[in-house]
């Protein structure tokens, strides 16, 4: 907050004739006359700190924008076009959209029916999973078992522990993985089997290390054409940020 405070009071001095702000020319009471003008002016106008601080957050918000778009258009083939994720939806959709989750995260819980409307309600989404446990030991597990899935027993397997998983209660160990599998009509044996395919641990570092350049430290975390969102979306909002991608589209 003061260092905030600071910068607006330098804003508002270098906004006055440079002649009356050279701090260095003035003497030290003239120095103490000049701070007291400032926060006599700012005390007797604190709307002034109210607007500054508005456009302070919408220039931060602007500049994340930007800063997200060129992270996103720097790693587009990662995040758009990685053997290592699988794609739902159309998969020849003309907007895709990514999204970082882990199986323990509510709010990827929360988000998750949202997400499968959004695909069956527009039908030209490509939605790409990537796999990102940042929850724990259980958070791990539950994405190697469905990565284990996917290597032993094909996409389709994979899609239907993905759905299971998000909705999933209690404690995900591998006895309970397991039997989720066999609920499911998957060979869970298959699945264990290949839980120590180097190609495992090599996606979930991937999505990683990936993250990392994204700055992404969250689930759920989307990216929809060259836009990051942090946080779980809802449908609608989802919806307005694909229209508008198509609006914008060249």
């Amino acid at each position: 907050m003061l260092k905030h405070l600071f910068a607006l009071a330098l804003t508002f001095a270098l906004a006055l004739p440079a002649a009356a702000t050279d701090l260095d020319d003035m003497t030290e009471a003239e120095r103490d006359a000049f701070r007291a003008e400032v926060r006599a002016y700012l005390l007797d106008n604190p709307e002034v700190l109210m607007e500054a601080f508005a456009v302070l957050e919408q220039r931060q918000a602007e500049a994340e924008v930007e800063r997200d778009a060129m992270a996103v258009a720097a790693n587009a083939n990662a995040l758009f076009a990685s053997a290592y994720d699988v794609v739902l939806g159309n998969p020849e959709g003309d907007i895709t959209v990514v999204e970082f989750m882990d199986y323990r995260c509510g709010y990827c819980r929360r988000a998750h029916p949202e997400v499968m409307n959004l695909l069956e309600f527009d039908g030209n989404i490509r939605f790409v999973v990537k796999e990102f446990p940042i929850l724990g030991e259980q958070s791990l597990l539950a994405s190697r078992f469905a990565i284990a899935a996917r290597i032993a027993l094909g996409d389709e397997a994979y899609v239907a522990l993905f759905d299971a998983l998000m909705e999933m209660r209690g404690d995900m160990t591998q006895p309970s993985l397991m039997a989720l599998a066999e609920d499911l009509g998957l060979d869970s044996a298959a699945i264990v089997a290949s839980l120590e395919d180097p190609l495992v641990m090599q996606t979930i570092e991937y999505n990683h290390a990936l993250a990392q350049r994204l700055q992404i430290s969250g689930t759920p975390t989307f990216v929809f054409g060259n836009q990051m969102v942090r946080g779980a979306v809802p449908l609608d909002d989802m919806l307005e940020i694909v229209a508008e991608l198509r609006d914008t589209a060249p």
